[in-house]
């Protein structure tokens, strides 16, 4: 999980300019936003938009950050549940993101410096969006992804049990060896957990991401003490078992998802950035530096959310598609060449991997990026 957020996920510096248009992504203009944009505008003390009303549908955000800080976007419905997000969106640059929504009272967030609830600005979407008329494959592409995350959550839970009980018979290096193991699926589908607000801040929220007064619970705290504190304590046996409440409430909730199909291809652009922010610089495993599991992870939920998107996307954007295969291969490529057959979980403790290969490993996660930020616009705009 991305720090300091109630769940997020990165976005490669790039534009952002706020667009809205009811049925289909608005055209971009080459000037931060296409004809009816709605602009956000984010500085480091404001966020500014051009319209706080707009049609349900397909919703093109396209954001510019004119501050001096690294900033991030949130579109959040009541109770902060997380519509469509991107981060790292650095200064003096553009993005744009496509996402369907449907008729509601919303805030849209700019966070300077990606940190706290940000600056908020309510909008309200009305009408019936066009969506009912899309392609039928996507709707199949849809139910195929829902019935994933629900495999990733029910296979989530035994591994995790089986973390848990190590940790609460005290077996430090039976822990270790499981927890890589017990976040996989959880890696896998993360923008979906990520979507009810409150879960990911129980379990996978470390240390610097806490909110005022947030008890530090789930993965990370436990992943501290088995490999910075080296011991288990009383504490960590409890939360273990809380762990296991907390994941077994995802399960139980993840089926009843609002999953689009432009959800879907931004959550697949949020897993990249995921990695981009969080398993390539270290961060988001610094005590068992077990990155490369969830690096994998991030990107096998990317890659599986994107190829059942493919049909529609090879009709519609053949170009578009034939480069995601080309650098969806190049990046399990180079995950490949840090595999360790001998290790637990498949990979190389990511502290052993020198300068040269990290920025390898960066820069086919961005060139994988580019590409996969125009898929949630190839299939909004599919009929």
């Amino acid at each position: 999980m991305r720090a300091l957020r109630s769940s997020a996920v990165a976005a490669l510096a790039a534009a952002t300019a706020v667009t809205a248009v009811a049925g289909c992504a608005a055209k971009n203009d080459g000037k931060g936003g296409g004809k009816g944009a709605v602009k956000v505008t984010a500085t480091d003390s404001s966020c500014e938009l051009s319209a706080k009303e707009f049609p349900a549908g397909h919703v093109q955000f396209s954001v510019e950050n004119k501050g001096s800080q690294v900033t991030e976007v949130y579109v959040y419905a009541p109770g902060d549940r997380i519509v469509t997000e991107r981060e790292n969106i650095g200064p003096g640059t553009n993005a744009e993101i496509t996402a369907e929504i449907k008729a509601g009272s919303y805030e849209i967030a700019c966070k300077p410096g990606m940190k706290g609830k940000g600056i908020r600005q309510k909008v309200t979407v009305s009408g019936k969006s066009a969506a009912a008329k899309r392609d039928p494959k996507l709707d199949a592409a849809v139910a195929a992804y829902r019935t994933y995350v629900q495999e990733q959550a029910d296979q989530t839970l035994p591994k995790a049990q089986k973390f848990a009980d190590a940790v609460k018979s005290g077996d430090l290096e039976a822990a270790k060896k499981a927890y890589a193991l017990s976040r996989i699926g959880w890696e896998r589908t993360e923008p979906v957990a990520e979507s009810f607000g409150d879960i990911d801040p129980k379990v996978d929220v470390r240390a610097d991401g806490l909110r005022d007064g947030q008890k530090w619970t789930g993965w990370h705290k436990l992943e501290k003490s088995l490999w910075e504190e080296k011991k288990i304590s009383g504490d960590d046996k409890k939360l273990a078992d809380q762990l296991i409440t907390d994941l077994k409430d995802w399960q139980k909730r993840v089926g009843k998802a609002e999953i689009t199909p432009t959800s879907m291809a931004n959550g697949a652009k949020e897993l990249l950035d995921e990695v981009a922010t969080g398993k390539v610089t270290g961060e988001e495993e610094r005590y068992s530096h077990t990155d490369l599991v969830d690096f994998q992870g991030n990107v096998e939920g990317a890659e599986k959310a994107y190829q059942l998107l493919k049909p529609v996307v090879s009709k519609n954007e053949p170009a578009l598609a034939k480069e995601l295969d080309k650098q969806f291969a190049a990046i399990r490529g180079l995950l490949d060449d840090h595999r360790d057959d001998k290790s637990t979980d498949g990979f190389v403790s990511y502290d052993t991997v020198g300068k040269g290969d990290r920025k390898k490993l960066s820069d086919g996660v961005n060139a994988l990026a580019e590409p996969l930020s125009k898929l949630a616009a190839a299939v909004a705009t599919a009929k």
